[in-house]
């Protein structure tokens, strides 16, 4: 971006913003990606009661959420080429028109077939947006504002998964599942009629440039790589990873495409995606760092309030309540991180954000039995300050040196890592704690032996529990029997959970390198705030 374009507040000229307060359209585009991030979670919940609705298993429900997942990765990798051909802002509107009237079609699905296509044109339309939304803000902005706009931005992102468990949980038991896809309708028709009345079109790319055709290959490489790697993410715990040809062809699918996509990438003069880009020392670090921040993100999401309901009795509704706090934090520290993000390197707030975090899963190793709502909520609220920590300045640190024309596949490769990255951990987790939680309860089994004196004693205190509180003496010696086991099971839930947050530790220490590798970046001088 040149001198003059930075001092501009905002430029213009590329903008789209017009004389309308740029303020206005990035609510109106956090808005709509909100909507979408927060559908990548809101179904989880759902998903008991769309099996019993719809009279299918659990199993085969939970394909409402991959599909999702999928078509969403797919269509990441093509959205800076629709923008650049049919323009931003007409891509933005087909893309929100799209999730909108498959967020309809999906609360009227008369059975599964109908609803798994429905989600995956739901999957298109809300892949599309988000990147798109983040390149509206890059040009929306000049450097030294970009800090605040990306805070809002990263507020939709960071606090929708955490919402759309809660909202999904609510809707689900109080009116009906239904009503988490077609709660975007109402959302999506105004922020559709806002956005096309406010927002101007940038100029679209010139058809004819022999540079500009689509990269057909390189799309359905990486797609095909993208897709398939989802789906052994999130199926592979279920299909039981290798011992299942299912996930061992998918495997194979996705390793292939890979290998492919390489050296067709790095030989094309306009790939579908610059791997150059990714191999930068900038934008690469960025990358990984992303990559790490979906991974904490989705996971910690996912597995708390598990916990809780799991081994400590919570309703879903508590167990919910647990990550509000922390969402509360997360708000507020996007704004406070947007302001600093102004005068602060980026490596500098990621290093901390980071350490923040690993603080927060340190915290949460020392997990047991006894611990009340607030130890778990005080957590939460920890990684609430260390997420926009990280999560503003790599949205800034990943802009710099890119021209203008590329923000739009800058945009598409960051969301990408984003999503993936969400994939990759919550798929991490599921294993730890599948294969942990087996570990030691083989170890702790091996410690009850009927013969020994501590384990008759214990037998014999807990029989007597029983039958003091009205059971004969028979019941009472099997319910004490029963009582052991199941403090076996629960300590092995437990060690299994501590072992899952020591590798989210690790996983939030690993940014602290990549942030050293980044470059110091222009900040943008003086900043009026506000407005």
């Amino acid at each position: 971006m040149s001198a003059a374009a930075i001092q501009a507040d905002p430029p213009a000229s590329t903008s789209g913003a017009g004389a309308v307060n740029p303020w206005v359209i990035a609510l109106l585009v956090a808005l709509a990606s909100f909507m979408e991030v927060l559908d990548t979670t809101i179904a989880n919940v759902a998903l008991p009661y769309i099996a019993g609705g719809m009279g299918v298993s659990e199993d085969e429900a939970s394909w409402v959420v991959t599909t999702y997942l999928v078509a969403n990765a797919i269509i990441l990798t093509a959205s800076s080429y629709l923008a650049r051909m049919l323009g931003r802002k007409t891509f933005f509107l087909i893309s929100l028109g799209l999730f909108t009237l498959s967020s309809l079609l999906s609360g009227l699905a008369p059975n599964l077939n109908a609803l798994l296509l429905f989600r995956i044109m739901q999957g298109v339309g809300g892949g599309g947006m988000v990147p798109v939304a983040q390149s509206i803000l890059a040009d929306l902005f000049p450097p030294a504002k970009r800090g605040q706009a990306f805070a809002l931005f990263g507020v939709a992102v960071v606090v929708a998964p955490v919402v759309g468990p809660t909202l999904g949980g609510w809707l689900s038991d109080n009116v009906s599942w239904q009503w988490c896809f077609l709660i975007n309708v109402p959302v999506g028709l105004i922020a559709m009629a806002l956005i096309a009345l406010l927002l101007h079109e940038t100029p679209k790319a010139q058809a004819r440039q022999g540079d500009e055709r689509f990269d057909v290959v390189g799309f359905i490489l990486i797609t095909t790589f993208l897709g398939a790697l989802e789906v052994v993410m999130d199926r592979g715990l279920e299909d039981d990873w290798f011992g299942s040809p299912f996930i061992v062809t998918f495997a194979v699918i996705s390793g292939l495409a890979f290998v492919l996509m390489i050296p067709w990438g790095l030989t094309r003069r306009n790939p579908i995606i610059d791997l150059r880009m990714v191999a930068t020392r900038q934008f690469g670090a960025c990358f990984l760092v992303m990559l790490a921040t979906g991974a904490i993100l989705l996971a910690t999401t996912q597995f708390l309030p598990q916990l809780v309901q799991q081994d400590f009795g919570y309703t879903a509704t508590w167990a919910d309540l647990v990550l509000s706090p922390g969402g509360v934090v997360t708000m507020v520290m996007m704004f406070v991180v947007g302001r600093v993000a102004a005068k602060v390197q980026p490596k500098y707030l990621i290093i901390a954000g980071a350490v923040i975090i690993a603080l927060s899963m340190y915290d949460m190793t020392n997990v047991y039995g006894d611990l009340g709502f607030w130890f778990m909520a005080r957590s939460r609220m920890l990684l609430g300050v260390g997420l926009p920590l990280v999560f503003v300045p790599i949205m800034a640190a990943s802009y710099d040196g890119i021209p203008p024309s590329m923000t739009d596949q800058a945009s598409a490769l960051i969301n990408a890592a984003r999503n993936t990255g969400g994939s990759i951990g919550v798929s991490i987790v599921s294993n730890v704690l599948t294969h942990r939680e087996q570990f030691h309860q083989s170890r702790l089994v091996e410690q009850v032996v009927p013969s020994s004196a501590q384990y008759q004693n214990t037998l014999q205190q807990i029989t007597s529990y029983f039958a003091a509180h009205g059971s004969s003496l028979a019941q009472a010696h099997d319910q004490a029997i029963q009582w052991i086991g199941e403090q076996v099971q629960a300590q092995a839930s437990f060690l299994a959970y501590m072992d899952a947050f020591w590798v989210l530790m690790l996983i939030s220490l690993s940014a602290v390198p990549l942030a050293l590798a980044l470059r110091k970046v222009k900040l943008g001088g003086p900043v009026h705030m506000g407005h």
